[in-house]
């Protein structure tokens, strides 16, 4: 049987993304159990981060519980610029989050994992969205556009704005500066566009450990 090119393309890259989530499935487990991984340093300070050094080291004694496997940066860097859609089409980027904190998640319906945790995540946003938070998450879906949006509406997400990029290169984006291992992949970021940390792997963000994690990253 012949196969076109784009969907060999699209098959591989979903293939691959699918083996990265197993990879850092095993991550997160192994974090769990043996505690690793709980503030990591990146080479170098960003000048634009220094704000956010305290924050993270506000959060570092957070991480514990539903949210053991979240990597606290040791020096807080800026982000790419991540470019995506509303459910209305329009263009976004992180930068419109500017002077908000941003629990950034990227998932999509093939993902089980990214599935299971949805239900907390809209309930995150229900609980501490507002002015100076929100949960964004974007699909990153590459076919069946209508997809995602169904399974939102089906699983009873009614918080969560919707958020997509069909060329799925927000991931890729992350992965280039070793921020997207695998499905899902999350992100907290503070007002002034810095990581504050990530989590490679699904987690209980409705849960009180979770709360008192991002409650940390919201104080000034």
């Amino acid at each position: 049987m012949n196969v076109s090119e784009p969907a060999r393309s699209h098959a591989i890259r979903r293939i691959t993304l699918i083996v990265l989530g197993g990879v850092a499935g095993v991550a997160v487990g192994l974090a769990g159990v043996y505690g690793i991984g709980r503030l990591t340093g990146n080479a170098g300070a960003d000048p634009a981060c220094q704000a956010s050094v305290e924050t993270a080291r506000r959060m570092a004694p957070m991480v514990r519980g539903e949210v053991a496997a979240v990597m606290v940066a040791g020096t807080p860097k800026t982000l790419p610029t991540l470019a995506f859609k509303d459910a209305a089409g329009s263009a976004k980027s992180l930068a419109d989050w500017r002077g908000r904190t941003v629990l950034l998640n990227l998932w999509a319906t093939w993902c089980v994992p990214c599935r299971k945790e949805m239900p907390a995540l809209d309930a995150l946003q229900a609980k501490l969205g507002g002015s100076d938070f929100e949960v964004v998450s974007i699909n990153i879906d590459t076919r069946d556009l209508e997809k995602p949006k169904e399974w939102l509406r089906h699983a009873g997400i009614r918080t969560l704005a919707y958020y997509a990029d069909n060329n799925a290169k927000v991931f890729q984006d992350l992965k280039a500066v070793g921020k997207a291992f695998g499905m899902p992949t999350t992100l907290i970021i503070d007002r002034n566009g810095c990581e504050l940390a990530t989590l490679a792997g699904p987690a209980e963000w409705a849960s009180d450990d979770a709360v008192k994690l991002v409650t940390a990253a919201l104080k000034r």
